[in-house]
């Protein structure tokens, strides 16, 4: 039973490396029939090459004995003239292979790359909140840029090798039957060192991913400017170099460890290999001195001995490497075997527009699966068209998890969200997102030019599309663009070459111009001018009517001050809606949101 558990298990292994190849196919058809095609002829040309040295020395052998030099030094010269030829032919196709086996790498490298970028895309915002995802990203990315391309070259190896190892073991077939196999038998012993040390360093690679991790996020906290400031004052930098050195030593010693068996099992096992070669060789002086072999038989079986030694060696360690790239293809295959969860349905509802009832909310729940608390418990709310709708709370009391839904970032895991009475599950993901511009509290900063930050906003536009001057000046960030040396050709930030970095509140002008772009029917400001100041936080609300063209608008603000002019406010709290109404109504009522209301107001007086 466990034996045929073993067995089932080897199969499903090795079937990973026809989708490799596949892989590899698929990125560059051509440069793979390429590298065949030269590795037929890197295979063959040794055996053509070290039989014409036979056939030259055992000409000059018989030379010595005959009268007519002139015609044996022709005879001589034919044979030097076909390996000079080889020779040459060699050279060529060595020369030719590397190019093309650069050359190919690199186009299956960068083609490796673009499918962990698209599966990566692909997946749900869930997994980039679960840990465990990163870990087998960061296994993926290691293993996709060389790993397949690494099969192909080892398979070619293995092709090569099998090549020019069938003519020398009918060369010394023809010397003894047996010594065919001692070769296999003093080269065996290596592979197997090497199958072993293949697990054990697979198992350990997947248990330090997280400390790679550790380490990579240590370091670069050390080197970027996000951290820079807090490091210098704080003085953390000797706190975070000690740990993150503390982590490489930790894996310098669990690597040395293996590696120092890994030579130590490879250096006995070579020992026994040399001890069975050089007997062999001792056989082959002496059959040539008892007159058994000639001068070039000798020449021939040593080459042919050296040649087949080394094929068989280097086509077990071939094959010990294709398996070794079995086991690591499991990496990659975990990652790309990740299924997004929101699926588009086979035949997606068109998307109102515009919007004849709204937008609701019923009864919806929701939990993360990392944790056993639920964010959203038995929310009902109501989002009309062009209506205005704030939330407030506290943090963590669920708003931008809210929001997470609406725009299908997550499926509720209780209740659902429908448009027009349409559950947001039955329209297609991408069409939704195109009715809701969105900035999130924790925006990006993208470093390219102030005109691409915005026009990033709405892609569908012309990159140089009036639109963005537009948005611009609705959000105020018009005004920080114009003071740039080069106006909206200006890099933002500092990570290239003449960038300008900005405050945190012109940021935040930029990516409201970003969300402004956006001909949505919905947009979602979340915290939209928690960075500015109270002037320019002023000039955005006063207009804001204005500013959302008669969209619906969803407002997240601590500032109760900016959601006065809201048409409803709910305040939530620990995941649930625990008052709703206008300004002026929650006022009256006396609850939680008046009193922050007022604690607020207070700090202004």
């Amino acid at each position: 039973m466990q034996a045929g558990k073993k067995l089932k298990e080897k199969l499903q292994s090795t079937q990973r490396l026809l989708p490799a190849l596949r892989l590899v196919w698929q990125s560059s058809p051509r440069w793979t029939i390429a590298r065949i095609v030269i590795l037929i002829v890197q295979g063959i040309l040794p055996v053509v090459a070290i039989y014409l040295g036979k056939l030259i020395i055992d000409t000059v052998a018989a030379s010595l004995t005959t009268a007519d030099k002139t015609a044996a030094f022709n005879n001589v010269v034919i044979f030097v003239v076909l390996a000079a030829v080889v020779a040459l032919l060699v050279n060529l196709a060595n020369s030719l292979g590397q190019l093309v086996t650069t050359a190919h790498s690199q186009r299956v490298t960068d083609y490796m790359q673009g499918i962990i970028q698209e599966k990566s895309i692909a997946a749900d915002l869930e997994y980039y909140e679960n840990p465990e995802y990163y870990n087998v990203l960061q296994r993926a990315q290691q293993e996709a840029p060389y790993r397949p391309p690494q099969i192909l070259n080892r398979l070619a190896q293995v092709g090569q090798n099998a090549i020019t190892l069938i003519g020398m073991i009918a060369l010394l077939l023809s010397l003894h039957w047996g010594i065919p196999g001692v070769l296999f038998v003093a080269s065996l012993p290596a592979m197997l060192v090497r199958v072993k040390y293949s697990r054990i360093l697979y198992r350990w690679q997947r248990k330090k991913t997280p400390m790679e991790r550790q380490s990579a996020y240590l370091g670069y906290m050390l080197t970027v400017d996000q951290f820079a400031k807090e490091i210098r004052l704080f003085n953390l930098g000797s706190h975070f170099s000690q740990a993150y050195r503390r982590i490489r030593r930790q894996i310098y010693k669990e690597s040395l460890a293996i590696l120092t068996g890994r030579s130590l099992a490879s250096f006995a096992v070579e020992a026994i290999a040399a001890i069975l070669i050089f007997a062999i060789y001792s056989y082959i002086i002496y059959q040539t001195i008892n007159g058994v072999l000639r001068l070039g038989d000798l020449v021939l079986y040593y080459q042919a001995l050296q040649r087949g030694q080394g094929n068989i060696k280097g086509l077990l360690n071939s094959v010990s490497g294709l398996y070794e790239d079995n086991l690591f293809l499991a990496n990659l295959y975990e990652f790309l075997d990740i299924k997004p969860k929101l699926i588009d349905p086979p035949n997606p509802e068109p998307i109102p527009h515009p919007m004849k009832t709204g937008i609701e909310f019923e009864n919806v729940g929701f939990q993360y699966s990392t944790t056993t608390r639920k964010a959203l418990k038995n929310i009902n709310l109501t989002i009309k068209p062009g209506e205005v709708v704030a939330l407030v709370g506290e943090n963590g009391s669920g708003k931008t998890t809210l929001i997470k839904l609406l725009c299908r970032l997550y499926d509720p895991t209780q209740g659902k969200i429908t448009i027009d009475g349409i559950d947001l599950s039955l329209f297609k993901t991408e069409e939704l997102r195109r009715q809701i511009s969105v900035i999130f509290q924790d925006y990006a900063k993208y470093h390219f030019t102030a005109q691409e930050n915005i026009w990033l906003g709405n892609i569908d536009l012309p990159p140089q599309s009036d639109s963005i001057i537009q948005a611009a000046r609705r959000s105020g960030a018009d005004d920080v663009i114009a003071k740039l040396p080069k106006g909206y050709d200006t890099i933002l930030g500092k990570l290239f070459d003449k960038g300008e970095e900005l405050s945190i509140g012109q940021w935040q002008k930029v990516a409201l111009a970003r969300a402004f772009l956006r001909d949505s029917q919905l947009i979602v400001l979340d915290e939209p001018t928690s960075a500015m100041d109270p002037k320019a936080e002023y000039e955005v609300f006063e207009k804001f009517r204005q500013l959302i063209k008669n969209q619906s608008a969803i407002l997240i603000s601590h500032r109760l001050s900016t959601v006065k002019m809201a048409d409803r406010i709910y305040v939530m709290d620990n995941g649930t809606i625990v008052e709703g109404g206008t300004h002026e109504e929650l006022m009256k009522l006396g609850g939680t949101y008046a009193h922050l209301f007022e604690i607020q107001a207070s700090q202004y007086m």
